[in-house]
């Protein structure tokens, strides 16, 4: 599911799932310029301004690591209940 730039929606996220940037740095030990790429490139993560600090789907964050742009886009849709993100949950210790 693309916006109207053509980049994808960002994810759906629910209040519990939701971590600060420098928490993803920590979680997956990538750079902050790769998180903040992949939360404007995978839609992962949000923010309500320029200035406004990213809030990251923690979800979103363990699929985009492992690639699965499936999960990705059942979450972009909504589904928490599907297979691909339910995985995840479970991963996470997070309910589905």
């Amino acid at each position: 599911m693309t916006g109207p730039s053509g980049a994808p929606l960002p994810v759906l996220m629910r209040p519990g799932e939701v971590i600060s940037l420098k928490e993803a740095v920590y979680r997956t030990g990538k750079s902050e310029k790769t998180l903040r790429r992949w939360c404007k490139e995978a839609g992962i993560g949000r923010r309500s301004g320029r200035s406004a600090r990213w809030e990251i789907s923690v979800l979103a964050l363990e699929a985009k690591q492992y690639g699965d742009e499936g999960a990705l886009e059942d979450m972009r849709q909504g589904l928490f209940g599907s297979t691909r993100v339910a995985r995840y949950s479970r991963i996470l210790g997070l309910t589905s």
